[in-house]
């Protein structure tokens, strides 16, 4: 089948005010002078993964709603100057925005405007069946018209990918793009027992791969049954925004995924991917590119597998030999 497009990104377009902070959790004042300044820039999770796509060689499609605004503005914009297709649907309440507090470790508190985005908000079904036609794969964002536009999706027998954030593996809001997608990204953040929550997503849904990313810990990825520790990489500069980070190691890894990589190296490519992004300062909206991803790669081969810690969970074997975990 030929394809127009290789990514068709749902979701996730807007704009974060960047306010640099002396430090997370900020004491309470009746005022702080911000330096270096406070910025307000395009890009939210779904220009990130579209962006990081971009930048790796793949062609992109971004669908979702934007405001007929200054902030719709700025994200048309960058859609523009990096040459990512754009359907922009009209959204009343005008265009997703957050504010992100950052700190000097790079650490970060993002506060989101939840009144831009309504429950009665959908993609049109014409405009989703005929970019879904065109596409190989689409990743869905986590947003109330992409929840819609699932069925849609599932129909057009293309494969799927999401991110869950920080879900806490209970709040069932999650649950319809958890159980839809192929693959899976989500964080550990908010998880008692990361291991089981992957299991339960490949259980009761369609997923054949789940990769929960941990930060420092790095990312743990499980597939065919298999659960494997991938190392977190040594970020090429200072770290001084996390934000992105996971949006960055999605789009890495669906570059590597859909070019037919083992899932190991695909989470390899993710992790350089998530430390290149951190390292970028908040204000910027620069991604790796493909020839740096692939050089890296390179020059880390040997040492991306580790064996995981399995204290979590007593339902795992580890093979010592090759260095994975065998669930059971």
């Amino acid at each position: 089948m030929t394809t127009d497009t290789d990514v068709l990104v749902l979701g996730g377009a807007g704009v974060d005010t960047i306010v640099h902070v002396s430090g997370l959790p900020l004491p309470f004042a009746d005022s702080y002078m911000i330096r270096p300044g406070i910025e307000t820039r395009p890009g939210q999770s779904g220009d990130f993964v579209a962006l990081g796509l971009t930048a790796l060689g793949l062609r992109t499609h971004h669908l979702d709603m934007l405001g007929d605004d200054h902030e719709g503005d700025l994200v048309r914009a960058l859609h523009r100057d990096r040459g990512i297709a754009l359907t922009a649907i009209p959204q009343p309440a005008g265009t997703k925005r957050a504010v992100n507090l950052v700190g000097p470790d790079g650490r970060r508190l993002s506060l989101y405007d939840a009144t831009r985005s309504q429950e009665s908000d959908w993609l049109p079904e014409t405009t989703v069946r005929e970019l879904a036609a065109a596409s190989r794969h689409a990743h869905v964002v986590i947003t109330h018209p992409c929840a819609h536009a699932l069925p849609l999706l599932r129909e057009a027998g293309i494969t799927l990918s999401t991110d869950l954030h920080d879900w806490d593996g209970v709040n069932p809001y999650h649950e319809p793009f958890a159980l839809a997608a192929d693959l899976v990204f989500l964080s550990t953040t908010a998880l008692a027992d990361p291991v089981r929550t992957m299991r339960e997503i490949a259980e009761r849904g369609r997923a054949r791969i789940v990769v929960a990313t941990a930060g420092a810990e790095g990312a743990y990825l499980l597939a065919d049954d298999v659960l494997t520790h991938v190392p977190a990489v040594a970020p090429p500069a200072p770290v001084v925004d996390s934000n992105g980070a996971g949006d960055a190691f999605a789009s890495a890894f669906l570059f590597g995924w859909l070019d037919g990589e083992d899932p190991r190296r695909c989470a390899r490519y993710g992790a350089i991917a998530g430390a290149h992004a951190c390292t970028v300062p908040p204000t910027r909206t620069d991604s790796i590119g493909r020839d740096e991803l692939l050089a890296r790669a390179a020059e880390s081969d040997g040492a991306a597998v580790q064996v995981m810690s399995v204290s979590r969970s007593p339902v795992a074997d580890v093979d010592s030999q090759s260095g994975r975990v065998q669930i059971t």
